[in-house]
């Protein structure tokens, strides 16, 4: 199977936005719930949204709620992540994750493990 393709990433002054894409490699490629991870330089990988099939579901970290927003279109098999507001915090390469047979993501989502596919990461550098 192929990887998922992350776009979207840039240069940023403190306070503007992004929009991040993270698209699916085929069109019948599956995903169940797909989620956004992001890796601070001399940092751990840490969690940062989660989104269920349906989008009914959406799960975020602390220091991002209110701020950013994940969303998926599920004709494109397409997910996004709206970042509002951004801080020099923000400042990360952001990796998109996809479950794709409903391995208890919903339930963990920082749990890396239960991710089946993943993109190469996108640069996000917010400055001050």
């Amino acid at each position: 199977q192929g990887s998922l393709v992350e776009s979207g990433g840039g240069l940023v002054q403190a306070g503007g936005s992004l929009r991040l894409s993270c698209a699916a490699p085929e069109r019948n490629f599956t995903i169940y719930s797909a989620s956004w991870f992001r890796q601070a330089p001399g940092k751990e990988r840490e969690f940062v949204a989660l989104i269920n099939w349906n989008g009914i579901s959406v799960h975020y970290t602390d220091s991002v709620k209110g701020r950013f927003t994940i969303s998926r279109d599920n004709a494109k098999n397409t997910v996004y992540l709206q970042m509002n507001n951004l801080k020099p915090d923000d400042t990360a390469v952001y990796y998109c994750a996809a479950d794709r047979s409903n391995r208890g993501t919903i339930w963990w989502p920082q749990s890396e493990s239960r991710y089946d596919v993943w993109g190469q990461g996108t640069q996000v550098t917010v400055s001050s």
